[in-house]
């Protein structure tokens, strides 16, 4: 579930090429924070799957809610 949530938000990032430095620029609309640059755009996709998953990490040990991508939700449950 976590790597079909992670191939699903990565599918939706935008990148671009930033004028001033010819470096790639990646983000994922509705992750905030979610973002990467580098030099070439496999190694700014790369930078960006590791941001992401650093990200959920994050929430998840908040327990902070987290965005529905295509239908997958991420979510921790009590278990008794």
């Amino acid at each position: 579930m976590l790597t079909q949530y992670i191939q699903a938000a990565m599918h939706q990032a935008k990148y671009e090429i930033l004028s001033d430095d010819g470096t790639f620029y990646g983000e994922i609309p509705g992750f905030q924070g979610v973002y990467a640059n580098a030099e070439t755009l496999e190694d700014c996709r790369n930078e960006l799957a590791e941001v992401l998953e650093s990200w959920i990490f994050f929430r998840v040990s908040r327990n902070l809610d987290m965005p529905v991508v295509n239908g997958l939700r991420l979510a921790i449950e009590k278990v008794s």
